[in-house]
């Protein structure tokens, strides 16, 4: 404890002393009263010289540089340079205790949306509809993007974090199959659960060694996210537009049917007898050895398989899949996940946060959506025929990302999903194509106010694990599907109703909020 103790002490002085040098050298910046736009160069004028500090997190797989030139060519458009602090150990630590400390950088980047509605509602952040009058860019974005904006707000009608728009596509989950499998065995991507059903029926007679339908976030049922709306229902609490009223999915005759079609596949050895339990490793390894022809996850595990596993084998071929809906006539739908919470916030102890408003300003331009999504004309992409091209220097997006910093914390508010599918193979790119004809509508997320999610902490943990725990018996058998009704009641009776009136709402609240 006194070891421990002693590293807090001794990083919280660390930080502190970082941030006040950093502000003292932000207080030498001008504050201005030009506008985000007015704040890149025009006419070859340079902008004038600023310097604001960021805390961002560092991604492992493309750690953070302070020489990538996206910071070059942002400061070139603002006149801003940025003195970067990253945490030591985990964003959330450090966030804390920067807060608790009160000496703030000028921006810090938040995982999540509830994060910052929390440090914004104890006053650590600024309100940044208070200063949209100063942000003619974000102003004219919000009108274009206004559901991504009321996402974003906090129960009262404040916007602590900046939206982002685009670079969500990377979160777009999908069905994918083994199309040269089924080609081999003159096989057809079944279109109904009844249908996937035997098909994997006959690839385990096949491969009897396989799991045909194998997935992972099984845990909590992390996964019926995605299996749910093809029974039209949902995982969870959802928005149901037809009716308009707040419903849990779990409780609903639809459910029962994909629990009864998940029981019938467990029984026969069709999905993983682990399927609760399985992790990426695991079932990454069951994919790429024949072991798994059908399966659900995000997009890019496409390229992921396909690349290196054609070493080996050239027929290898995971392709996008429609989603088998729950029944003949039933919806085809793939939940919209394709969205990002993630984003800068500013602090409210800033000495010039107008300025850095302006600064955020320009990421909503048309000109900062290019250089945060393709970098500088002649030195990372061309333009033939008016379709912008990467040259030859960038293997893929990962790649692209650790030599510019393009699309990494910090760097992007506005993205052009183009780019990143410039780089991704011709299997990606014509799943991208496909995969967006089955999107289903994006589910509201009324944002809760410290009552309601007090409630929502304590009676929601207690029905979710109640769900968890009894779906999880109906698929392995140990509980009887014959017990449904007497399941709905247990769940009623821990306050489900409760949970659905707060959404209810918190709901009508943000539909009355205006913005600005």
């Amino acid at each position: 404890m006194k070891k421990s103790s002693a590293r807090i002490r001794k990083w919280t002085a660390i930080v502190m002393a970082g941030c006040l040098l950093a502000l003292a050298l932000a207080g030498c910046a001008k504050e201005g009263g030009k506008s985000g736009a007015d704040m890149a160069q025009k006419g070859g004028d340079p902008p004038d010289k600023k310097i604001f500090t960021m805390l961002i997190d560092s991604n492992p797989t493309f750690p953070y540089k302070k020489d990538w030139p996206i910071w070059k060519w942002i400061e070139e458009k603002t006149g801003v340079s940025l003195r970067v602090q990253l945490p030591s150990g985990k964003l959330a630590d450090t966030l804390n205790l920067v807060i608790a400390s009160n000496s703030l950088p000028d921006l810090m980047f938040m995982t999540d949306r509830r994060t910052a509605n929390k440090y914004g509602q104890q006053g650590a952040l600024a309100n940044i509809l208070d200063y949209t009058d100063d942000m003619p860019n974000f102003k004219k974005w919000m009108e274009k993007y206004p559901e991504m904006v009321r996402q974003a707000l906090s129960a009262d009608g404040k916007l602590f974090m900046f939206p982002n728009e685009g670079f969500g596509e990377t979160n777009r989950m999908i069905w994918m199959y083994r199309e040269d499998v089924f080609a081999k065995h003159g096989l057809k991507p079944p279109a109904t659960f009844d249908e996937l059903y035997e098909a994997a029926k006959q690839l385990k007679t096949l491969y009897p060694d396989s799991y045909p339908f194998s997935f992972r976030f099984g845990e909590e049922l992390g996964i019926f996210v995605n299996l749910a709306e093809n029974f039209e229902t949902g995982g969870d609490i959802y928005y149901h537009f037809g009716s308009k009223e707040w419903e849990y999915g779990p409780i609903q005759d639809n459910y029962k049917k994909l629990v009864e079609a998940m029981h019938r596949m467990y029984k026969d050895g069709l999905i993983p007898p682990d399927w609760l339990s399985i992790q990426t490793k695991q079932w990454q390894d069951i994919v790429s050895t024949n072991k798994a022809f059908i399966t659900v996850d995000y997009i890019s595990r496409i390229d992921f398989f396909n690349i290196p596993l054609r070493k080996d084998d050239p027929s290898f071929n995971l392709a996008f899949m429609e989603p088998p809906a729950g029944w003949a006539g039933a919806k085809q739908f793939n939940p919209y996940l394709h969205t990002l919470e993630t984003g800068l916030t500013v602090a409210s102890t800033s000495s010039h946060i107008t300025d850095v408003m302006k600064y955020m300003d320009f990421f909503y331009s048309e000109e900062a959506r290019v250089i945060a999504s393709w970098g500088k004309e002649g030195e990372t992409f061309t333009t033939e025929g008016g379709t912008r091209k990467f040259k030859a220097d960038f293997a893929d997006a990962v790649d692209l990302r650790s030599k510019t910093g393009i699309a990494t914390n910090g760097a992007y508010t506005w993205i052009d999903y183009d780019s990143q599918l410039a780089l991704a193979s011709e299997d990606l790119q014509k799943a991208y194509v496909q995969a967006r004809k089955f999107d289903a509508k994006l589910q509201p997320k009324p944002a809760f106010n410290e009552q309601e999610t007090e409630v929502l902490a304590l009676t929601g943990e207690a029905v979710k694990k109640h769900r968890s725990e009894n779906i999880a018996k109906f698929i392995l058998g140990t509980r009887p599907l014959s017990d449904w009704d007497q399941y709905v009641k247990e769940a009623e009776n821990l306050g489900l109703q409760k949970l659905l009136d707060i959404y209810k709402q918190a709901y009508a609240r943000a539909a009355e909020l205006q913005l600005k």
